[in-house]
């Protein structure tokens, strides 16, 4: 059996070694945010687009552009538009948060810097919620508001009255339509609290997911509505 294979693995010593493949670029999971603040600024890998926005108004939105690997991260590199992942732990220094990345974004040829993370997919939906914080306070109501995103619709309660809405995502944006509510008198705290949250998810929201549950966020960063998981 040893001498017939002789021959071959001589044929074999004298064949070209094929040249090994160049590894594929490394990549980011499909959904990636990255928030910095002093300015504040975001910036999103979602759905083959990446996103830029600012406090003050600005957009870059181009497609994605392939990842680049770098030394212990991923860079996407585009003429108006540069993503730079390095996998370092990262405060954004307003929270005790810690995302898991130091990201610096060039944004028409300014440097910015900021904290990301990879977010998964619909992180929103499928979920019962409870209400934390309204606004960045308490929501101040006797009973809490919990609230279910699924298949285009919200549903829940205010802590005073049923409510019920249709919403939209792209990426991680969520749209709201104006909530219904069934109109129960409820005491005064009650009433107040529902006020609070009908009006904080009016208008595209950005979801930011944390480490104990996902905050709404309004167009400056600020925090809409605060929301925890229902525990069985």
């Amino acid at each position: 059996m040893f001498t017939r294979l002789a021959p071959l693995l001589a044929l074999a010593a004298c064949a070209p070694v094929a040249a090994p493949e160049t590894p594929a670029p490394a990549t980011v999971a499909p959904q990636y945010r990255a928030v910095g603040t002093e300015p504040f600024w975001s910036a999103k890998l979602s759905g083959g687009r990446l996103t830029y926005d600012d406090a003050e108004g600005r957009r870059i939105d181009i497609p994605a552009p392939p990842a680049r690997p770098s030394f212990n991260g991923e860079r996407y590199v585009t003429p108006r538009l540069t993503l730079d992942i390095t996998h370092t732990p990262c405060s954004d220094g307003m929270s005790d948060k810690r995302y898991s990345d130091t990201v610096l974004v060039i944004a028409d040829g300014r440097e910015l810097k900021g904290c990301g993370e990879a977010m998964a997919d619909n992180a929103l939906e499928g979920h019962d919620w409870q209400v934390s914080a309204i606004g960045g306070a308490a929501p101040g109501g006797p009973r809490p508001a919990t609230l279910r995103f699924e298949g285009g619709r919200l549903t829940g309660t205010t802590g005073c009255n049923r409510l019920t809405a249709r919403y939209s995502m792209a990426g991680e944006t969520v749209t709201i339509e104006a909530a219904a509510t069934t109109r129960m008198a409820c005491p005064g705290p009650a009433m107040a609290q529902e006020q609070r949250l009908t009006a904080a998810l009016r208008g595209p929201l950005t979801l930011v997911q944390g480490k104990d549950g996902v905050m709404l966020a309004n167009a400056d960063g600020s925090a809409a509505v605060t929301l925890v998981p229902v525990r069985p």
